[in-house]
This record gives C-alpha cells, sequence and structure tokens, in this order.
C-alpha cells in the first residue's frame, strides 16, 4: 500500500442512467427461467472460457440460509455441465458458523453442499496476487488454494448487502476469494481501528473492487459470470436466517464474460422496475454507496457499463431493459 492514504472517490449513491453512460458494449445474456433448466440454458453461453481445472466461486450460506442459489440447481449443472469441478470459498472474517474452516464444513454438510468437491482455499494458507492500477492496494491476501485452478465460474446470488449496498458478481470474487484473516481484513478494517467494520462507503466498495480485479487478471479470459436475481434480500448470505424479508420480485438469470456489465445491467434490471418493486433495494444500494462499485469497475478499465442485453426465451433477441422487467410479479416465496 502507498505512504499516503488514497482519497476515495465520489457519487456512489447516484445511479448513472444507460443514456449517461459512453464506450464499447459487452454481451449479457438473460432469462427468466429461473430453474435448474434455466442455469444450465444460460451457462452453456458463456461455458467456453472454461478450461482445465474449474473452481465454482459460490456463496454456499449461513446454516439454513433460505435465500441461496438452490442446490439442485447447482448439483444439476456440475453432473451434466461441470463434472470434475470444485466449489470454491474461503473462511469469513467475523465470528460464525463459517468462520474456522472446521465449522464452515459443517455448515456446507447442513446446508447440503455434499455432492461434489468444496475446496475451503484458505485452509492452508494464503497467496499474494498483484492488483494492477490499484490506488489502495499493490496486491492481495487471497486463499492460497485458488492458484490451483485454471478457470473459475462465478456464480452468483445477487441481492443487497448491508456494507455493500449490493452484492454481484464482483463482491463474489473481490470478498469471497480474499482470505478470512489478512485479506478480508485489509478490505473491511483500518489497522489498530476497534471497529472491525470501519471502511465503509467508496472507500469500501474500491478496496473490494481492486480485490476483484486481482482475481480476474489472475483468470484472465478463463473467467466467466452468472448472476441469479431471485430472492433479493437487502440482505447478504452471510446473514443466513436473519436476513431481511424478500420484497423485490424474482427477474431472472443473467451470464456474461464481463464482469462490470453483468453487475451493471443487475443493477439496471432492478432499477427498471416500478418504485414500489425496486424500493428496498434501490435503498440498500443508495445509502451504502454501493455504485461506486461500476463506476470504479470502469475508471480500472474492468470492462464495459453498456451492454447489449439477449433475451435467450426469445430467440435471442436483443430486448430493453423494461421489456426485461416486463410482468414480473410480487415475491412469494417457493
Amino acid at each position: 500500500m502507498a505512504n499516503q492514504k488514497p482519497v476515495p472517490g465520489t457519487g456512489g449513491d447516484h445511479y448513472i442512467s444507460s443514456s449517461e453512460r459512453s464506450g464499447g458494449k459487452s454481451v449479457v445474456y438473460f432469462t427468466r427461467d429461473l430453474s435448474a433448466e434455466g442455469l444450465r440454458k444460460i451457462f452453456k453461453q458463456i461455458s467456453g472460457a472454461l478450461t482445465g481445472k474449474v473452481g465454482i466461486k459460490l456463496h454456499t450460506g449461513e446454516a439454513h440460509g433460505p435465500n441461496i442459489i438452490p442446490r439442485p440447481w447447482v448439483e444439476a449443472l456440475i453432473q451434466q455441465d461441470l463434472p470434475g469441478a470444485a466449489i470454491v470459498e474461503t473462511n469469513t472474517y467475523y465470528e460464525g458458523d463459517r468462520y474456522t474452516t472446521e465449522q464452515h464444513r459443517k455448515t456446507l454438510e447442513i446446508n447440503g453442499w455434499t455432492f461434489c468437491p468444496v475446496d475451503i482455499l484458505d485452509e492452508e494458507g494464503t497467496a499474494a496476487l498483484p492488483v494492477k492500477g490499484g490506488k489502495w492496494f499493490t496486491e492481495m491476501e487471497m486463499g492460497k488454494n485458488l492458484l490451483n485452478y485454471d478457470s473459475l465460474f462465478v456464480l452468483t446470488h445477487f441481492k443487497g448487502h448491508s456494507q455493500g449496498g449490493f452484492g454481484g458478481s464482483a463482491k463474489n470474487i473481490g470478498i469471497g476469494c480474499a482470505d478470512g484473516r489478512i485479506g478480508k481484513a485489509m478490505i473491511h478494517t483500518t489497522p489498530g481501528s476497534d471497529n472491525q467494520w470501519d471502511i465503509d462507503k467508496e472507500e469500501f466498495m474500491e478496496r473490494m473492487i481492486e480485490s476483484a480485479k486481482a482475481v480476474a487478471d489472475y483468470f484472465g479470459s478463463h473467467i466467466s459470470y452468472v448472476n441469479v436475481l431471485r430472492n433479493m434480500s437487502v440482505s447478504c448470505d452471510c446473514e443466513g436466517t436473519a436476513a431481511e424479508p424478500v420484497v423485490t420480485p424474482n427477474i431472472g438469470i443473467l451470464a456474461s464474460l464481463d464482469m462490470l456489465a453483468i453487475d451493471q445491467a443487475s443493477v439496471d434490471l432492478v432499477y427498471a422496475l416500478e418504485e414500489k418493486d425496486r424500493h428496498a433495494l434501490v435503498e440498500r444500494m443508495e445509502s451504502r454507496h454501493g455504485l461506486r462499485q461500476l463506476t470504479y469497475m470502469k475508471e480500472l478499465g474492468m470492462g464495459n457499463d453498456r451492454y447489449r442485453l439477449v433475451d435467450m426465451d426469445h430467440d435471442d433477441a436483443e430486448i430493453t431493459l423494461a421489456e426485461a422487467v416486463q410482468g414480473v410479479v410480487p415475491f412469494q416465496a417457493d
């Protein structure tokens, strides 16, 4: 890290509409089919990036977490499309049911993640990955076992987050690959602070994004992303059964080879909902200044915030955000 503390950017509480953006466009695939079949169908659009030994970065959740991606969806995907792949996770920075590897493995068993290998990446220590072009870090400590994989499939439950505003693909790897003791502390806590979570708003978003960049740069062209917009509580899956009740309608599944584009599209789809449906999640994003995740990714050259939204349910036609959310229904628990 630099000797003089950098200055965080601003504007994390301000939504930038598509008409205000510039630059190239990436492709983001979309399906309304929230099922194991829908996940398999959309995965095929971005599976070509994955070669060799594949890790699946998935938030497996706290014990009995109600909103995680359904286990049968992931089981079907692995058995039929990713045989030999392993789910990869790291231990948590907070004390709880995933704080130590032993506790983490018990929680994995409770939640039914027993049908494939689950690699706790920091079980055997850490490895430093370079952060190219960052202002907060020159390197980030990751779970050591991450380096054992040739490709990474980032399978993300898109939702709100008490610290980040929202959790998309960038948070899934930025926090989720950083080891539980050193890397996560670098992102969350000012050294010497009594408050474990004292870094917040734009500074937190920038630190998290730099960590995500380290992972994305390491895998290069061998990384792909799926965001599942289902059971979108304003709370992260790390809150387990204490998560706030879901009030945002389910929307669908997105896939892309561009991390910024898929997270931007996920946010855009929430903003495209009617005010009564988007209010809770939008308030969570803006109050935490979470939209800085997107603008900082763009500043660091991590992708495009403009994209073509391809509707896999209608012959791969390019559609608008309004068309994508047309007909969504109020949330009902499964």
